[in-house]
């Protein structure tokens, strides 16, 4: 398929799985639930957090957490008590048990009270690199006295992660609230700079369209994928994720 033809067959199912039918089956529902910035923001990280497996298990999950801290995510960060985090101990969704939400909880605390929040912790010069930002952004968020068994949970592109969820949170925050998808909250950050969540479905479309040769969804594969989707659409590259998402998960591409 020549470029320009890639680019307009892609354009299009872009065009078809951004729509607000798109949130009815996918984790980002969750946030979508607030609409103050902040509990938007906690919501989502927290949402994207565990977003790994099966995507109803982990809007499940994602609800349990949110009425663990009673539907008032920025609140509860800022104000709970110890009593109050015991119940999240409880807490499980795969290998994120309730040692490491307690520590997340406490964590976001310290952003919110100490370190102007999570758009602060993610923040980029104009033309930086958004993969070094996000491994800056790990040693900050891991800053308090941690349980080691934590950091897994926070991926680190400069360690060869393609970080699919965290990259997938920055999409949901960055990108334009257009199409009532994605939030378009922080300015911080520009879409063009944003990378593609690379998981298991957008990389074997990827591969079957001649976007990706690179076997492993790692951080090389990361950067190979950016490259291809930049050429497509340099301002913003990362729209593209639902066109490769949709025709691997709805059309079994």
């Amino acid at each position: 398929m020549e470029q320009q033809e890639l680019a307009a067959f892609l354009n299009y199912k872009a065009d078809q799985y951004e729509s607000l039918e798109f949130i009815d089956t996918d984790p980002i529902q969750i946030p979508h639930r607030f609409s103050k910035k902040e509990d938007i923001e906690i919501a989502g990280f927290l949402t994207a957090t565990i977003a790994w497996g099966n995507r109803k298990s982990i809007i499940n999950n994602a609800t349990k957490l949110m009425r663990y801290m009673d539907d008032a995510p920025h609140e509860f960060v800022l104000n709970h008590t110890q009593k109050e985090l015991e119940p999240l101990a409880s807490f499980v969704h795969r290998t994120f048990n309730g040692i490491d939400t307690t520590y997340f909880i406490k964590a976001l605390r310290f952003l919110y009270t100490e370190q102007n929040g999570l758009e602060s912790l993610f923040q980029t010069p104009k033309q930086g690199n958004l993969q070094e930002s996000i491994s800056a952004a790990k040693k900050v968020f891991f800053s308090l006295d941690y349980p080691e068994r934590s950091t897994k949970h926070f991926p680190d592109p400069l360690k060869g992660s393609a970080a699919k969820r965290i990259n997938m949170y920055l999409r949901w925050m960055v990108r334009p609230a257009d199409k009532g998808v994605d939030f378009g909250l922080w300015q911080s950050v520009e879409p063009a700079q944003l990378s593609c969540p690379l998981d298991v479905h957008s990389g074997n479309v990827a591969r079957k369209l001649g976007l990706l040769k690179r076997k492993q969804n790692d951080a090389k594969a990361l950067a190979e994928l950016d490259s291809a989707l930049r050429r497509l659409d340099p301002k913003d590259p990362v729209k593209y994720d639902f066109a490769l998402f949709g025709l691997g998960v709805f059309e079994k591409f």
